[in-house]
């Protein structure tokens, strides 16, 4: 069994493929008093434990013999809706939290026909994810937890991913130089107008992201000066842009941004 392999396939997102693909037909799996049977029974219940839920593997270590493969994981559940009833604490969009796993796998013929897992409490003795951008599924993934993260105003999430001397040029030439100087404009920016962001495309490799998003900006108050287009408390406007990322280490050197229509009129929110 290629576990790297298997933790992409996990990672997809595409529990119907990974069941198909990485269990046999009459896999079992244990958790607590929880015993499946089947394939069937294992896909229903990542449907559910997955509604709401992305949850992505991080392997710290592993052990394996011809029959049997032991992980100790550090598994991140991120939160795609507002899940109050969520297992292992209540998450609202845009969270996430952390819990170590302890799997014991059977295998036959490259398959699991085994599964036997068990948890720590949330957040205990596991590693901090260390945001990483770049061409793998993972770290495509890790670009959508930023804009999420910029969109809802997470000031110290969305900056890890960048290098203390990060620069940022905006539309119009202004240019934001380091990390503070990021901060510090959309401290400020975001106590009269919010923006968020909705990814459209997103091209990647390991030197660099081009990303195509619509920018929406909301006012929370009356901002007549704002630089983008004068708006009203409750209006806002749209524009899609082109973003140019430069990475470095699998962090944001680089901010690059360019317009790619015309500015929405304004509208009420």
């Amino acid at each position: 069994m290629d576990y790297q392999r298997y933790i992409q396939a996990f990672n997809s997102g595409d529990d119907a493929r990974l069941v198909q693909e990485w269990f046999t037909e009459d896999c079992i799996f244990q958790s607590g008093p929880r015993l499946l049977h089947g394939r069937g029974e294992l896909l229903e219940f990542l449907n559910w434990a997955h509604d709401g839920i992305r949850e992505v593997i991080r392997a710290q270590t592993v052990l394996k013999d011809d029959d049997h493969l032991f992980a100790e994981i550090d598994m991140d559940f991120h939160a795609t809706r507002d899940r109050p009833d969520f297992v292992f604490g209540a998450l609202r969009k845009g969270e996430f939290l952390t819990v170590k796993f302890f799997v014991l796998y059977r295998l036959r013929d490259g398959k699991v026909a085994h599964l036997k897992s068990s948890t720590w409490p949330a957040n205990l003795g596991v590693s901090k994810p260390t945001p990483r951008l770049g061409a793998s599924l993972d770290e495509r993934h890790a670009y959508l937890e930023y804009t999420r993260a910029f969109s809802n105003a997470d000031f110290e999430r969305f900056s890890q991913y960048y290098t203390e001397d990060v620069v940022c040029t905006l539309g119009g030439g202004m240019t934001l130089e380091g990390k503070r100087g990021i901060l510090d404009f959309y401290r400020q920016m975001f106590k009269t107008v919010r923006e968020t962001l909705t990814l459209h495309q997103l091209i990647a490799d390991d030197t660099g992201l081009a990303a195509d998003i619509t920018s929406r900006f909301t006012a929370l108050e009356d901002a007549p000066n704002f630089i983008v287009a004068p708006l009203r408390k409750g209006e806002f406007v749209q524009l899609r842009v082109f973003v140019h990322y430069e990475l470095r280490d699998g962090k944001i050197s680089r901010i690059k941004v360019a317009r790619a229509g015309e500015l929405s009129a304004p509208q009420r929110a």
